[in-house]
């Protein structure tokens, strides 16, 4: 089997005609800094020797023009190699949301978001060093020293094959050095940055309840703990990279006088001159800085590698056994007009379990009957539905209850394929698991216990439904569900409701949740513990006025609470207990 963070690695490496392109302006702009420095030294030695400034005028235009190429190339390498990074980053991201999108909610109810977002976000940035530290300044770099060792040959072939050893012994040295200073600290840094967000992200989250408990003081100290172990890897790093370059430094120097030793020789033989001789003595210090880059970009490969790493587990690879997958032949979509008919058989469904770093085998499980062919044994874990019957027909109101983990939220993931299922389930005459998770979706719409209001305006939120909506779309919406008057109250729907709805109550956020389904226009609406966070006093009003608004249309729907439901509200009440129907009752009777 493939390696993931191989492949993550090499998605990050630009295609090779756009590398090639800045492999070869970084080859320019070091190759400018030796020539810069090889130039030099011989116009300062020759001048010294007071020739006729014509003999001189060659070396000033080099001078200069291997200045001005030097920056310039080094400008270009920079632009083409940011450019060419930045689009693999583009692809991998992409990836890994395409990957998040399938598991999607329940798939990934077990991933901390402070962590899902770091690899998401940091650990991809990483990965632009791949190519921009690591691939691109190592194959410059060869490639430069090279030319610039041969060059030396050409003068002094003796000077080349000390400038060559002691270039071996100091960058073999310093590799050891680095790894024995830095390996650790560079493979825990990745999962240092996302265990610090996770943990920042979960206390301010629960900040409430952690103050209510007076355990605020104990969540900061523990981020306080991981903040200093970052501190520490990051610490060890930057002492690494410190060390390794004083190390280059002195390979510079001992390069110089091994060359000078080399060189030596030759000019009291008369084998070469002075300029010549100069050129010998501070060449290796230009060829040394350009070596400088090779410990450096392994350094940057090692932190790749673990981000890669974390990229490449941020969702399982296999999807879980427990979530829907697409049928290899969907079916055509039964018709929806009015809404259509909801049958369930025997239907069992669990919840995804809960695993740390995702592996690759969490797809090896059995997957229910429903949604993969052939498969032979259930799940050995006690059902969350259990062998549930229910049949709703089109435009009925509906109420389940029951007890907390009786099965209710269950039902409604598995009514919008969040949960995949044993059993028959039947809408409109076709079975879902023959239907593609997204076409249900669109027939089916589930209005969550705590909704989720993205932090911006009215508008936005209920444009995320239909964005071909005008505004008199929305204020009608909103006068469907008895908002219309509050938004207008706030400054119309430009107002805002806050990072997760926090500047609306919880009865208001069901409404703006409500009818952002309305205006999606699902002929099958489910309602999961719209009054969980509503005022007991308001709680019936609230019932009422959100199934009259969903139900005015003749849509079907099912609303799920433990409270029940104003009498006359449902046409009838299920009952569950232990995942399955124990009992129905049509009002009235």
């Amino acid at each position: 089997m493939p390696d993931p963070t191989r492949a993550v690695l090499r998605s990050a490496v630009p295609p090779a005609r756009r590398l090639a392109l800045a492999v070869l302006l970084g080859v320019a702009s070091a190759a400018s800094s030796v020539a810069l420095l090889a130039c030099s030294a011989w116009l300062i030695a020759r001048a010294a020797e007071q020739p006729p400034v014509l003999y001189l005028s060659l070396a000033v235009v080099g001078v200069r023009a291997f200045a001005l190429g030097r920056a310039v190339f080094r400008y270009l390498e920079r632009l083409v190699g940011h450019d060419a990074s930045f689009r693999q980053l583009a692809a991998i991201r992409a990836g890994v949301y395409g990957r998040m999108l399938p598991l999607a909610p329940d798939g990934l109810a077990s991933s901390r978001r402070g962590d899902l977002l770091t690899r998401f976000v940091d650990d991809v940035d990483e990965l632009q060093n791949v190519a921009l530290r690591a691939v691109q300044p190592l194959v410059s770099a060869v490639l430069v020293l090279a030319l610039a060792i041969a060059g030396v040959a050409l003068l002094a072939p003796g000077s080349a094959l000390a400038v060559l050893a002691c270039l071996a012994a100091g960058i073999g040295l310093t590799l050891l050095v680095q790894r024995a200073a830095a390996v650790r600290a560079e493979r825990t840094l990745a999962p240092l940055r996302g265990e610090l967000q996770a943990a920042v992200v979960e206390h301010v989250q629960a900040l409430d309840v952690l103050v209510a408990f007076d355990a605020a003081e104990a969540g900061r100290r523990r981020i306080d703990a991981i903040g200093a172990r970052l501190a520490r890897a990051t610490r060890a790093r930057a002492a690494a990279t410190g060390a390794a370059s004083a190390l280059t430094a002195a390979i510079g120097g001992f390069a110089v006088a091994a060359s000078l030793m080399a060189a030596a020789p030759l000019l009291e033989g008369g084998r070469i001159d002075g300029p010549t001789f100069a050129v010998l003595c501070l060449l290796p210090l230009a060829i040394a800085e350009v070596a400088g880059a090779i410990p450096l970009a392994t350094s940057a490969l090692r932190l790749a590698r673990a981000s890669a790493a974390r990229v490449a587990n941020a969702v399982p690879a296999a999807v879980p056994a427990e979530i829907p997958v697409p049928p290899a032949e969907p079916a055509v979509p039964p018709a929806v007009e009015p809404s259509p008919a909801i049958e369930l058989r025997g239907i069992r469904a669990w919840w995804p379990e809960a695993t740390g770093d995702h592996a690759a085998g969490d797809g090896a499980r059995h997957r229910p009957t429903s949604d993969s062919a052939g498969a032979a044994a259930s799940d050995p874990r006690p059902a969350a539905l259990d062998d549930l019957d229910l049949t709703i027909a089109p435009g009925e109101r509906v109420l389940v209850r029951g007890g907390s983990g009786a099965g209710k939220t269950t039902l409604a993931h598995v009514l919008v394929r969040f949960l995949a299922y044993e059993g028959s389930y039947r809408l409109g005459g076709v079975e879902a698991s023959d239907l593609e998770p997204a076409a249900v979706r669109r027939i089916v719409g589930l209005v969550e216990q705590r909704p989720w209001l993205f932090d911006e305006d009215v508008r936005q939120n209920l444009l995320f439904a239909r964005d071909t909506a005008t505004d008199a779309d929305l204020l009608d919406v909103l006068a469907r569900v008895g908002l219309r008057e509050w938004v207008e109250e706030r400054g119309g729907l430009d107002a805002r409701v806050g990072e997760r709805g926090a500047l609306v109550s919880g009865g208001q956020a069901q409404r703006i949740a409500l009818a952002r389904a309305m205006l999606a226009d699902f002929p099958v609406l489910v309602l999961d513990e719209p009054t969980a966070s509503v005022d007991p006093a308001r709680a019936d009003a609230l019932l009422r006025d959100l199934a009259d608004a969903a139900g005015r249309t003749g849509r079907t729907v099912v609303l799920i609470s433990h409270t029940g439901a104003p009498d006359g509200l449902v046409d009838r009440t299920v009952t569950l207990d232990a995942g399955a129907v124990i009992g129905a009752l049509r009002s009235g009777t």
